[in-house]
This record gives C-alpha cells, sequence and structure tokens, in this order.
C-alpha cells in the first residue's frame, strides 16, 4: 500500500478497547557518542489499540522502540507495564514481561528452517530431553492455520522472498503471546493483498487486547490501521493525537517542522537518445522477453506486484545475475554484461533492494561505505586515489542527502535504516554514473528524505543520466516517471506514458 497524496483522516477500522495504558514511558532520554537520540521523550499505549509512531529517519523511533524491547538501556527515564513499574535488563526479559517486537531489518537465521526460527529457544522437547521436530511442526503448522499464513514449515528462510521472511518475523512475535507487539515498518516488502492480511491479523489482536506500537512513513496506513498517533522529531517528543483529529499535512508538519510543498519535483528535462537498450532479456524461471530502452534524461519507472521480477530484471541489467538469452545495448553498442564490475566499467550504477544483505559494510563507518564503489572511477590517477577530492565530495553529498550522523567515521551499523540508505544512494552518485538503476530508493525512507532523494533523481535526469527506478509506492511511480513498463510474473504487460498513467491501469497491467 503507498501514500495517496492527499488523504484526510479517516476513522481507523475498530474501537479501543477501554482499559487504561497498557505501556507507559515518561522522560526516557538516551544518548550516543556524539548524538543525544531521545531527549525526554514519552508515550502511552492502550489496552486494545494501534498506536502509529511517525517521524523522520533519526527522529529517534527505533531507539524508543529497542529501549522498550530490552535491546538499548535507557540513560534515565520510567516505564510502566499494566500499571507496575519495569525495568527490562535484555531482550528475554522483555519477552516474558509480555513484550515482543519485529524489527525494520528482519533478524531470521537464513540457514534455518521456518520452524526453527519461530521456536528458537523454545523448542519442544521429547521425554529424552532432545528436540522433537514433529511436534515443532505441528505448533508451526497450527500458528500458520490461525494467521492464516501459507508458507512451508520446513522450508529453509534463506530459500524464502522478503515478504515471506516478514510473514515469519511476524508469526514468530505473534508466537510469544505478547501484550505489547512492536512493529518497526512491517510493511516495507509486502504486496497490497499481505498488507490486507497483516491488517487482519492486527485488528484481531487488538480485539483480543494486545497493544500494537506500529512505525511506519506511509500516510495511508496511520488513517487505515492506527487508533491514535504520536510523532516525533529530532529525538523530541512533539505530540500525540487521534487518527481521525489530524489530516495528513498536519502529521507531515509536525515530523519535519516545514511544510513539504512538492513531493515529487519532477522536472521537464530534455530527453536525448538511447543510453540503454534491452531485447528480448530472459533469464530461466524468471523472466521472459524483456524489452525497452531508456533514454539520457529519462526516468524509466518499472511498476509490479513484488514477484513480479521486477528486481530480477534490474541485477540481470547490472550483471548481478546474467542473462540467459537477449542482448543489451549501451550507447548504441551491443555488451555482455556478464558481473556488476563491467557494468560499472561502461558507467552503470545499482542501488540494491536490500540495504542490509547486498548493500551496507556494516562493520564499516559512512566514509568507508559512501566511498566503497569509486575506487574503478574518476578518483583514480596514476594508479592512487585522490583522498582530498573524494573525502570532500563524499562529505558534500551525505550533507546533501542530510545524513543524521556525528561525523564521516561512524561506523554505519549505528545509523537508522533511512540514514543507511542514504549513504547508498550517495556511494552511487560519488560514481557519477550515465545510467542509475534504483531500486526501492525511498523504501524505509521518511516523508522529508523522500522529497529531497526524488529532487536529487530530478536533477540527475536533467543532467542527462538515464534512470530507471523500480517503486512498490504507486505515488513515487506516478510522480517521477517519464515512463512506466509494468511487469507481471515476468513479463512486460505494457507501458503507459507519464500523461496517460494513473494507479489504475498500472494495476490492470500489473495483475494482467
Amino acid at each position: 500500500m503507498q501514500d495517496t497524496g492527499t488523504m484526510e483522516a479517516a476513522p481507523a477500522g475498530g474501537a479501543a478497547v477501554d482499559g487504561g495504558y497498557l505501556l507507559e514511558v515518561e522522560n526516557v532520554r538516551k544518548e550516543f557518542p556524539g548524538v543525544v537520540a531521545l531527549d525526554n521523550v514519552q508515550l502511552r499505549l492502550k489496552r486494545g489499540s494501534v498506536h502509529a509512531l511517525m517521524g523522520e529517519n533519526g527522529a529517534g523511533k527505533s531507539t524508543l522502540m529497542k529501549i522498550v524491547a530490552g535491546i538499548y538501556t535507557p540513560d534515565s527515564g520510567s516505564f510502566k507495564l499494566r500499571g507496575e513499574d519495569i525495568k527490562l535488563r535484555g531482550p528475554l526479559d522483555a519477552l516474558e514481561h509480555g513484550i515482543a517486537m519485529i524489527h525494520q531489518e528482519l533478524n531470521l537465521m537464513a540457514p534455518m528452517t521456518v520452524a526453527e526460527n519461530i521456536w528458537i529457544r523454545r523448542e519442544p522437547t521429547s521425554r529424552f530431553g532432545f528436540i522433537d521436530h514433529g511436534e515443532m511442526r505441528r505448533k508451526t503448522v497450527a500458528l500458520f492455520k490461525r494467521l492464516n499464513i501459507d508458507i512451508d514449515p520446513d522450508i529453509q528462510v534463506g530459500t524464502l522472498s522478503v515478504a515471506s521472511r516478514q510473514m515469519v518475523e511476524i508469526a514468530k512475535a505473534v508466537s510469544y503471546e505478547s501484550d505489547v507487539l512492536i512493529m518497526d515498518e512491517p510493511t516495507s516488502a509486502l504486496t497490497e493483498r499481505e498488507v490486507d492480511h497483516l491488517f487482519t491479523i492486527i485488528r484481531a489482536l487488538r480485539e483480543q487486547g494486545k497493544g500494537i506500537i506500529y512505525i511506519t512513513h506511509k500516510m495511508n496506513e496511520l488513517f487505515e490501521i492506527a487508533d491514535e498517533c504520536s510523532v516525533f522529531r529530532d529525538g523530541k517528543y512533539i505530540a500525540t493525537k487521534a487518527s481521525t483529529e489530524v489530516t495528513r499535512d498536519d502529521i507531515i508538519h509536525m515530523m519535519v517542522g516545514r511544510e513539504i510543498t512538492q513531493m515529487f519535483p519532477k522536472e521537464e528535462v530534455p530527453i536525448g537518445d538511447v543510453v540503454l537498450s534491452a531485447k528480448g532479456l530472459t533469464l530461466k524461471g524468471v523472466f521472459t522477453d524483456v524489452s525497452f530502452d531508456v533514454r539520457a534524461g529519462e526516468i524509466l519507472g518499472i511498476a509490479g506486484l513484488v514477484g513480479s521480477g521486477r528486481s530480477n530484471i534490474a541485477e540481470t541489467i547490472f550483471g548481478v545475475t546474467p542473462a540467459d538469452g537477449g542482448t543489451i545495448e549501451l550507447f548504441g553498442k551491443t555488451v555482455r554484461i556478464d558481473s556488476p564490475a563491467t557494468a560499472m566499467k561502461h558507467g552503470m550504477a545499482f542501488l540494491t533492494e536490500d540495504r542490509k544483505e547486498t548493500g551496507c559494510f556494516l562493520l564499516l563507518d559512512i566514509q568507508e561505505n559512501t566511498q566503497m564503489a569509486v575506487l574503478q572511477s574518476g578518483y583514480v590517477k596514476n594508479g592512487f586515489v585522490q583522498q582530498k577530492q573524494l573525502g570532500t565530495d563524499s562529505v558534500e553529498i551525505s550533507q546533501a542527502l542530510r545524513v543524521k550522523t556525528p561525523d564521516m567515521a561512524e561506523p554505519i551499523i549505528n545509523l537508522s535504516g533511512g540514514n543507511q540508505q542514504k549513504v547508498l544512494i550517495a556511494r552511487w552518485l560519488l560514481t557519477r554514473p550515465k545510467i542509475l538503476i534504483l531500486d526501492e530508493p525511498t523504501r524505509g525512507i521518511d516523508v522529508g528524505a523522500k522529497a529531497e532523494i526524488h529532487r536529487l533523481i530530478s536533477k540527475l535526469a536533467g543532467q542527462g543520466v538515464g534512470v530507471i527506478m523500480i517503486s512498490s509506492e504507486m505515488p513515487e511511480v506516478l510522480g517521477m516517471s517519464d515512463r512506466i513498463m509494468v511487469v507481471h510474473e515476468g513479463r512486460v504487460t505494457g507501458f503507459l506514458d507519464r500523461a496517460e498513467a494513473s494507479q489504475v491501469k498500472i494495476m490492470e497491467l500489473a495483475s494482467h
């Protein structure tokens, strides 16, 4: 589901169960080296309610939730659960108190099965003390039946799509029978049908009297599922409102402290010659006979449901998974893109969908992550990296993207997910690409940063860069694209020009 522009507040899908506060957070402060992450914030969660937590990246939302889930220890502040004062000694302590968290970056063990992931440290045992795999499977089947999830409990998690892993993570949290359930961007990788399914689960949990804290950047989700909303900005608590009392613009103004007058600053720029032409591209079992052109200065949006093959097409163009058939022409010449290194030599750059698995080097700092892709670029002269110019440009582009960090030496693992995404975008912009492929460029990024990234994409197009942009957010595809290519089950089902494109037409082609 995506933001819908000017949606007004509407009643959430169910009333909160009366019964006072389930969780009360007062005057919580948390500092990291050089950063005040939380400055005496508060949050009150009612029983039987969904409480949305909104704010820009770096506002402190995830930090507070990690404190509530026992991952971080606050510097000061108080917590009450079911009216009783509590102090958490760690994540397991939080779970024992009935607090479970679904993280934005999934924390499942890829080599283990679905059932093993769900019941880790709680495995049923036989009378001889061995793990009872049959019983564990039966418990998983029963849990999935209750949640209407269709995933094989015996399949290895590493073979699942991001969307399926998200549903496993949700099922795992529900399995703890917790009273407080924290969901951090739970729909970022889900299709519209899966989002509807998740909301059905959330409403059922609300009816059972559970309290759900829901972190999201998607405005329509706030109005569809939340009873209340709290807004944080720069580590400070701003306000709490009933979802029926506010509009989308009210929330944005509280989040950013300024008006976002133009979410999609698409500029009309000259469209030049074809810079990339794909003809009959095929990857066995994934997509077939994919053909399209991208011109200098053009933004080609690629739309389609999750699993349609959108990301696979991008990976093939960039050489991550070379094609089994078809041809790629760059600047009028047929080339074989057999690796990302080859693609980069031809002036291509690729921002991947999954920043944790295939993007960030989590143990390195921001400077190193930013510079990771430029060692074959114009910054290398006579075999030496021009460190001074590279350092200056890295800082400038990070500031332009408003990466929130004390300095460039900060380990990227310490940044919020959205700020990690900004660093990855900075990395590829430093390569000065002629063709830029963006797979979910604003996934998990707040509304203010989205506008800045959209402005940068438009600026690059104006400089003659050919841009391919894959997005699950319909307003983003419609607002930023000159043309839209729609993909369904590995086949191109149609192209739409900017003037004729609409959400209805895209969905018709996406489910063709």
